[in-house]
């Protein structure tokens, strides 16, 4: 199948799908679709079992499909930077303290903590795994998805302090998760010993080249758009400030991820109130909304179609359950202890251990990475157990962070 009709096909269920969900379960849209998807994918699956050869187009259309090459060298760009192109810097200074530490200490705590449980796990399961193996899996599965939740938190009241947070934590958790992974996968993969020394050396070369990046790249699109009055040209010089940006920093063996993070602040902040006209502003929101929204809705279907390269052996499977409460526990204990600390300098809106911890879902960035292994990391496991959260995270979790927003902003009844 080659790969216009392949895209031919995503766009055209995502539309199916949308239309289904707006129409009759009325529920976010990124989580109707993966549902919808993940649904179609079961189902046909199912009648496979019973002798109609349905399921093997599907699995040819999926198999046809780089999943981890598609999100992690082209959507991931583009979906950052349409996510930071909309958040406050002000409001972002003002909760540097707390973002950063949970965008790295607790990123780090979460890989260790997920790591160390699974590796104490694995034996009672009859499976013997390398210790940077579960590493890996803590890695990839802590960086937290903010597209479905950051909707249903606005809906639902919660306080714009607690969004900020969430908003912050995953923009750059995912630059920090992204280049984690890759450190522990050069000491998996790699020839032998590698040295604490190296491994600082390649994580500051990937997050502080990153951040220098997107503010030397931002910065030059920003003089571009303040010499111009176009707003055609504008809009193509943000699209190539993604694409040609974080095409230039994978080269550069940067963090791609976090550049385009900075470069999306300094665009949506500076560059909106001193390089744009309003004419300007209202179409380039208009038209990062629209690639955000058709993005999020081909990932979410390819999440759920990506059911059919798992593998179903009931040890995996078994693995892939008790993962579940081992990564919300890693998450309580990576969110609660900063929290418990901070609080004395610093304010919290009432529940955010309990919302942040229910609202860190995970999503397609942990399928991605987890495709990268290569299959000595005992990918097909780590593969099983990353399906397994990010389902569980996006159709529990993410359906029902709402009432227990709600629940945190009423007020206390008086005796």
């Amino acid at each position: 199948m080659n790969t216009l009709n392949t895209i031919a096909i995503l766009i055209c269920m995502a539309a199916a799908f949308a239309y289904i969900n707006h129409r009759f379960l009325k529920i976010p849209m990124t989580i109707g679709l993966m549902f919808l998807s993940l649904m179609t994918s079961l189902i046909l699956i199912l009648l496979e079992a019973f002798g109609l050869p349905v399921a093997h187009y599907a699995d040819q259309l999926v198999s046809g499909i780089n999943f981890s090459t598609v999100l992690l060298d082209g959507m991931l760009g583009l979906l950052l930077f349409a996510g930071a192109l909309h958040v406050n810097l002000d409001d972002l200074a003002a909760q540097k303290l707390e973002i950063t530490v949970f965008a790295t200490l607790g990123v780090l705590a979460s890989t260790f903590l997920v790591g160390g449980a699974v590796y104490a796990g694995a034996p009672f399961l009859g499976m013997e795994l390398r210790f940077v193996d579960c590493l890996l899996f803590g890695a990839l599965i802590s960086p937290t998805d903010p597209i479905a939740v950051l909707a249903i938190l606005k809906k639902a009241g919660a306080p714009k302090t607690l969004e900020t947070k969430i908003a912050g934590e995953s923009l750059f958790n995912d630059g920090i998760g992204v280049v984690v992974f890759l450190v522990l996968l050069e000491i998996a993969t790699g020839p032998g010993h590698v040295s604490a020394a190296h491994v600082a050396a390649l994580f500051g070369i990937e997050v502080l080249g990153g951040i220098l990046f997107g503010l030397v790249a931002g910065y030059v699109a920003f003089k571009l758009l303040s010499s111009i009055n176009n707003y055609q040209v504008e809009v193509l010089i943000t699209l190539a400030l993604v694409l040609g940006g974080y095409a230039l920093a994978h080269a550069l063996h940067i963090s791609g991820p976090i550049a385009m993070v900075v470069s999306g602040l300094l665009i949506g902040n500076h560059g909106r109130r001193l390089a744009m006209s309003p004419l300007t502003v209202q179409n380039l929101d208009t038209f990062w909304e629209l690639v955000d929204e058709i993005l999020n809705a081909l990932l979410f279907v390819l999440i759920g179609l990506e059911v059919f390269i798992l593998s179903f052996k009931g040890q995996f499977m078994l693995a892939g359950i008790l993962a579940i409460p081992v990564v919300l526990l890693a998450r309580l204990m990576s969110v609660g202890g900063p929290v418990m600390i901070l609080r004395n300098w610093r304010p919290f809106a009432p529940k955010a251990i309990s919302i942040m911890t229910w609202g860190g879902l995970r999503g397609g960035i942990s399928v991605a990475l987890a495709l990268s292994l290569p299959k000595e990391c005992n990918r097909e496991l780590i593969l099983t157990m990353t399906y397994a959260v990010v389902v569980f995270s996006i159709l529990v979790q993410g359906l029902s962070i709402k009432s227990l927003v709600q629940s945190a902003n009423k007020p206390k009844s008086v005796c």
